[in-house]
């Protein structure tokens, strides 16, 4: 539901024709027989939140804020906020990265913050600094053990999110990058609800190439029209498999198929014998159906901006799954290059605004 253009979250359990929890006839109102919320509502309290206050003067010293969604899970969405971030901080910028994916937070791993625990001051809670100029929040540095499962019910969510917006000390930043859970749930709501008259500049939604993933896409930017942030872009992930030669492994197939002998080295050395123009060569391999156009086309239809593709690249993998940036290791340099490019676009948005 929406309220003068604001987003107002709504149980998913409520009855038809709701008039929001927030309204002075929540739990009152005729549509609210029988709705297992009814108590809640007509008890609630109604009003401003208090706390938006606080979250506001806390987001005065924040230039820009950068929402990165996704409409599934896996489609790399926390490798391009964690990457986004190394690359904004490399161009000397001050960064803030905010994990708010309370059940399955990755951002500590994908930058090499594991096991690091939250220090608090007069001040508030203090971001783990990875470069001076790159401080990190996630539920993941409050879990004692990396293993817990974080089960939790919607308003306990909503509450972490509300408390890492109100109480941590970001000081003077120019970007905050929001890494978000994929669909469109309680968390997406509730950073809307707290950011939105903080001003909000846009979110970049990660996608994969195949129909699948764009099915949910298209409805994470329905959510976004419909709340009012604007789409600074879709990024395609995972466009190509691209893997420069030496990095192949090579494989022979039995004649039933199912026994495999690895024969890299004489690939290898066949290679250097007789084609050694191909060692300096990428391959490159489409692994997922674009042929009803990607997301390319899919901008095209829903009238929103494309920021470009990012290449399937295993050093790009590695370098996430150590917690380093792309832009410092010369292996990633099919994937950095695509993403440098990408940033340089995000750039441009926002000194033209």
């Amino acid at each position: 539901m929406e309220n003068n253009g604001k987003a107002e979250e709504v149980p998913e359990n409520a009855n038809e024709h709701c008039p929001g929890p927030q309204s002075d006839n929540a739990g009152k109102d005729d549509a609210c027989a029988g709705c297992p919320n009814q108590e809640v509502c007509a008890t609630a309290p109604k009003g401003p939140d208090p706390d938006l206050v606080g979250i506001a003067e806390r987001m005065a010293t924040v230039k820009h804020k950068i929402l990165v969604l996704s409409g599934k899970g896996g489609v790399g969405k926390s490798t391009f906020s964690a990457q986004l971030s190394f690359a904004l901080a490399a161009k000397n910028y001050e960064v803030g990265l905010l994990d708010i994916d309370i059940c399955g937070p990755s951002i500590p791993k994908m930058l090499g913050l594991e096991g690091q625990d939250i220090h608090q001051s007069n001040l508030g809670w203090s971001p783990i600094y990875l470069e001076s100029n790159l401080g990190v929040m996630s539920i993941g540095f409050m879990l004692p053990n990396p293993d817990d499962a974080v089960i939790w019910r919607g308003p306990r969510k909503n509450g972490l999110i509300k408390q890492f917006l109100k109480d941590v000390d970001w000081g003077d930043v120019d970007y905050l990058v929001v890494d978000a859970p994929p669909g469109t749930s309680d968390e997406h709501i509730s950073i809307v609800q707290y950011l939105q008259d903080t001003g909000i500049d846009g979110a970049i939604i990660v996608t994969t190439p195949q129909q699948v993933s764009m099915i949910d896409v298209r409805k994470e930017i329905s959510f976004c029209k419909k709340v009012g942030i604007p789409i600074l872009g879709v990024v395609e992930n995972m466009s190509s498999l691209r893997q420069s030669i030496p990095d192949l492994k090579f494989m022979k197939m039995g004649m039933n198929g199912d026994e495999e002998k690895d024969v890299t080295q004489w690939a290898m050395d066949y290679i250097k014998e007789n084609a050694p123009d191909l060692l300096s060569m990428v391959v490159c391999s489409e692994v997922f159906d674009s042929s009803a156009g990607g997301a390319t086309q899919m901008c095209i239809d829903m009238g929103v901006p494309f920021l470009g593709k990012v290449p399937m690249d295993p050093q790009l993998c590695k370098a996430a799954e150590e917690g380093r940036s792309c832009f410092t290791d010369k292996k990633c340099n099919v994937s950095a290059s695509a993403l440098e490019k990408i940033v340089g676009k995000l750039l441009d948005i926002h000194h033209h605004q």
